[in-house]
């Protein structure tokens, strides 16, 4: 079985999606406590380490055949302002040590669209320049999220590094045929769990995918859906995004709906058992900051088939 190690592991989207490409996890290392709590509560077996990540050697894990994560978002987003390399929340350095110190066969980073914006690309540059020298072959794309199944649009950068001598087989994942759900049928029996008897109603009016699902920020108060113009996109779908609901609305509710946790774990293309710790606030910025599982998932199979054939062919041969 193909081994590897994750960073940045948050609740879990990113793992649990290589977790179903046919990966497995040597460690996961993740700062946040409510995060690794959400972690060991579905996967007890799973090698949690809760550690800053700056602390964290990768040399024990010499050899792996993946490591990836989900370094974190701020620096490169419109709401974090895009100080980029100059801002103290840049991981992108540690992961290239630790690239450096496993010399994994392949790696997958993920990030915001914004990464993409011109004011980085020498900074893109910079990063496959690093990962380059140490004898890899480097790439970037941008996928949406409703392009793998996922009921919103959710664009995420994806950063893919293979070792030379493995890279030849590599094809990046082709966006699914199907189209994702809407919000109203993606959420139809959760919001009619309780009996409301406005659910169709609203599954009818909920007729688009979700925007970006955006919130879960630590500078702010509780768990909203956004800024104002992510609540305006939210209301024309008939969702209230000022706040989230403990329960689904009830037989009589009257006016728009807030999502539950749970609801919001769906839009982000998490499957229903998997659990997240802690009250509602910690529980949503959990959320809100996962990478989706589906999109994980077919990103690390196209890596996965890409190992696996090169092994083969040396097996062959």
């Amino acid at each position: 079985m193909l081994t590897s190690l994750e960073i940045c592991a948050g609740a879990g989207g990113q793992a649990l999606g290589i977790e179903r490409a046919g990966f497995k996890h040597q460690a996961l290392v993740e700062i946040d406590r409510h995060c690794c709590q959400t972690l060991r509560d579905n996967r007890p077996t799973w090698n949690v380490i809760e550690d800053d990540l700056c602390g964290f050697s990768a040399k024990p894990y010499s050899g792996l055949d993946l490591l990836a994560g989900g370094v974190p978002c701020p620096p490169f987003s419109k709401a974090g302002k895009q100080l980029g390399a100059s801002d103290e929340r840049n991981l992108f350095p540690e992961a290239i040590r630790l690239v450096k110190e496993a010399r994994p066969k392949a790696v997958m980073l993920e990030n915001v669209r914004g990464i993409f914006d011109a004011v980085f690309e020498d900074y893109r540059r910079y990063i496959s320049g690093e990962i380059a020298e140490l004898g890899y072959w480097t790439d970037w794309r941008l996928f949406n999220a409703s392009d793998f199944g996922v009921p919103q649009l959710r664009p995420r950068v994806i950063f893919i590094a293979i070792r030379n001598e493995f890279a030849g087989d590599f094809k990046w994942p082709h966006a699914h045929q199907n189209r994702a759900q809407t919000v109203g049928e993606a959420l139809y029996d959760l919001m009619a769990a309780d009996g409301w008897r406005q659910a169709s109603r609203w599954k009818k009016q909920a007729n688009q995918i979700a925007p970006t699902l955006v919130g879960g920020s630590k500078k702010h108060g509780g768990p909203d859906l956004g800024p104002t113009r992510a609540k305006n996109a939210w209301a024309a779908l008939g969702v209230d995004g000022h706040g989230l609901a403990d329960l689904p609305p009830a037989r009589d509710f009257v006016g728009m709906p807030r999502l539950t946790v749970r609801m919001a774990a769906r839009i982000q293309g998490f499957s229903d058992d998997w659990e997240f710790s802690g009250r509602k606030t910690p529980a949503y910025r959990q959320v809100g900051n996962a990478f989706p599982p589906p999109v994980a998932r077919a990103v690390a199979a196209s890596i996965a088939h890409c190992l696996n054939a090169n092994v083969a062919m040396q097996e062959a041969s």
